[in-house]
């Protein structure tokens, strides 16, 4: 990692440092202007490029950081070499780590200004509107440099400052649509591949390639880049990274699901029926004060299954359902536990997908797991996995795991 150093006579220095003996230093985030404007590194290592309001960045990083006790900062348009393709990659494969491990992220917001401010508080102040619609928010690059670092602060144009994420982090959600916990440092691996896509799906990147290649730190994957391959294929070589990067390799009992093909055309309680029991299991599922199983029995043919399918349909729609398993007498892998415990971790996985790392970790120990006894199955599979668990969102709801026709079970 290549870092600038502000020397005593205000001229910069490019310091080259290799493996973790890497000192604290700042980061700058901005968006950048034509290639005329920014000091690339060819520029620092001329001695060129000073008149260039790119320089003026430079420059404000450098004195941010070096008030906040920092020797070392690092800014995106002079510390690659880009005319190297491989230096390059490698730069923009680590660039989430690089923002995550600064001690201090600046953003630099060109097109805000604070000169029409006319309040005291932030409320009231001009630049919020401004704020809102800065470009900075429709840059694919920006996204990342947004959630990585534990600490982002905002500066104007005039170099005042606007507030940092915290401060600010209710404007950052409603203009942003990133979940608070995630603005907030929570691991991404807990939020769904569709709820990350959904947080850049308004953000654009100059060079086409970079709208796959800006989210390569949102999604921990590690690629080549070809630019000159074009969006589509950028996009494709990403998506099939993450499928393989979200893959395990666990058998798990098909059709055992409420909503798998042969379960999905199975009778549910018809409406107006069962009424006072469905509202039993639903005060139950609301109150995280009782206990932790809900226990339906009764005589065979009673209509047991209908409840247990329209309640965890009820479930599903309500995204509360976090497994479900429908024994079958005499119908395979549904007839008997042997794959039970797998599938339900599996559903659990689609649920919460934060937990594919403790599965992972699980084969990775033990790659006979599937074979092994369903006690030892539950502890490695879904009691340890679950006690791994070290954030949930604040406003999450309980998840239930439905269980029909264990009497069914050989």
């Amino acid at each position: 990692m290549r870092l600038l150093q502000l020397e005593d006579g205000g001229e910069f220095s490019l310091v080259e440092f290799v493996g973790k003996n890497i000192p604290r230093y700042a980061i700058l985030s901005h968006t950048w202007g034509s290639d005329d404007e920014e000091v690339t590194f060819n520029d620092l290592t001329n001695g060129t490029g000073k008149d260039r309001p790119g320089y003026r960045k430079i420059r404000f990083c450098g004195k941010q950081a070096a008030n906040n006790g920092l020797q070392f900062f690092w800014v995106d348009t002079c510390c690659i070499d880009k005319s190297s393709s491989a230096e390059l990659s490698e730069a923009l494969n680590s660039m989430f780590r690089w923002y995550q491990n600064a001690a201090r992220c600046y953003v630099y917001l060109s097109d805000v200004s604070v000169s029409t401010s006319d309040g005291d508080d932030e409320f009231s102040r001009g630049w919020k509107p401004a704020f809102k619609k800065s470009r900075w928010f429709t840059c694919g690059w920006t996204l990342q440099e947004l959630i990585a670092p534990a600490s982002v602060e905002f500066f104007s144009k005039e170099k005042e400052r606007l507030g940092d994420k915290q401060s600010l982090e209710q404007t950052l959600y409603e203009i942003t649509g990133i979940a608070i916990e995630a603005l907030r440092g929570s691991p991404l691996s807990y939020f769904s591949v569709d709820e990350r896509m959904l947080w850049v799906a308004k953000r654009q990147t100059k060079r086409e390639e970079d709208e796959a290649y800006s989210l390569l730190g949102i999604f921990d994957i590690h690629m080549p880049l070809i630019y000159g391959e074009g969006r589509q294929k950028a996009l494709s070589q990403l998506l099939k990274e993450i499928k393989e990067n979200n893959s395990i390799n666990l058998p798990i009992a098909k059709g055992a699901s409420f909503d798998s093909h042969v379960e999905e055309h199975n009778t549910r309680c018809l409406p107006n029926t069962r009424v006072e029991l469905l509202g039993q299991i639903t005060e139950w599922v609301k109150d995280r004060n009782s206990k932790p199983i809900f226990w339906l029995n009764g005589m065979a043919g009673t209509g047991k299954s209908t409840i247990a399918r329209t309640v965890t349909q009820l479930l599903a729609n309500s995204s509360q359902l976090g497994a479900s398993f429908f024994f079958k007498k005499g119908e395979g892998e549904r007839g008997n536990a042997s794959r039970f415990f797998m599938t339900i971790a599996m559903d659990l996985v689609a649920c919460v997908p934060g937990l594919i790392s403790g599965i992972r970790k699980t084969l990775d120990t033990d790659l006979g797991i599937s074979e092994r006894l369903l006690k030892d199955q539950f502890e490695k599979l879904i009691l340890h996995l679950l006690s791994e668990i070290r954030w949930v969102p604040s406003q999450a709801l309980a998840y239930i795991v439905a269980i029909d026709a264990l009497d069914e079970c050989e």
